[in-house]
């Protein structure tokens, strides 16, 4: 409880705060995370989740890719929890200037938030590598042979995902840079802070306040002036705004 008194205050005098989330964001919405004791990568598949979600496996086995990237990345029925709802009201209230996201899923957007940085990219954006048209997430999840195809050219749709093996996007890395740059506080939620070059934003910040809300220890921990162990939702969701 004491933890949260501190975070409220830190809240209230806190006029530009940006907020850094990873896949523990997405948890309470039902969407699996990559490294945790349930996450993607302890399922037992043909081929390993980081192998499959791959440039090179894209390129060389776009079925395989297809069956894992369908049936564990595409959760369409998610809806936002109460740590996207918060977000929002924050962000409408003028006190969070940004999220900077790794997730995929589009939860924040669907919460209310409007300045995204989508670090690695959406399942809601998917292009035809030959022609470049804009399908949605529904055509390709629903589409009828297992790899979607462009209705324009018949090329192979690709989303608009960071796969391994592939680099950032260049404007939105600016973007999630100068944000948190410029913030008096950053919230690092719902992420261990491993996967690089995403977990080496923070190290931009200068300002006055760093808050960490993670279920398990990270690196950053002893970085942080304020760190509360717990479930981002739960925690978010007894701040009073």
């Amino acid at each position: 409880m004491e933890n949260i008194e501190k975070l409220q205050e830190i809240i209230d005098n806190s006029n530009n705060i940006v907020f850094f989330g990873g896949a523990g964001v997405s948890t309470e919405s039902g969407i699996p995370d990559f490294r945790s004791v349930d996450g993607l990568y302890n399922l037992k598949y043909k081929y390993p989740p980081e192998q499959i979600i791959s440039h090179t496996f894209f390129q060389y086995k776009p079925e395989e890719f297809y069956r894992f990237y369908k049936d564990k990345m595409m959760c369409l029925d998610a809806k936002p929890n109460k740590a996207h709802t918060f977000l929002a009201k924050l962000e409408e209230k003028g006190k969070l200037s940004a999220v900077v996201t790794q997730n995929i899923d589009g939860l924040h957007q669907a919460g209310g938030s409007h300045t995204v940085y989508e670090l690695h990219g959406s399942i809601h954006r998917n292009y035809c590598t030959k022609c470049h048209a804009f399908y949605d997430a529904e055509f390709v999840k629903n589409s009828k042979d297992l790899i979607p195809k462009c209705t324009k050219c018949g090329g192979i749709i690709k989303p608009d995902v960071v796969l391994y093996e592939e680099g950032l996007d260049d404007e939105t890395v600016t973007n999630a840079i100068n944000a948190i740059s410029n913030c008096d506080t950053l919230i690092i939620a719902g992420t261990s802070l491993v996967v690089y070059p995403a977990a080496s934003f923070i190290r931009y910040f200068k300002g006055n306040h760093l808050v960490l809300i993670n279920l398990s220890e990270t690196s950053a921990d002893k970085m942080a002036g304020l760190v509360i162990h717990g479930k981002v939702g739960e925690v978010l969701s007894q701040i009073k705004i």
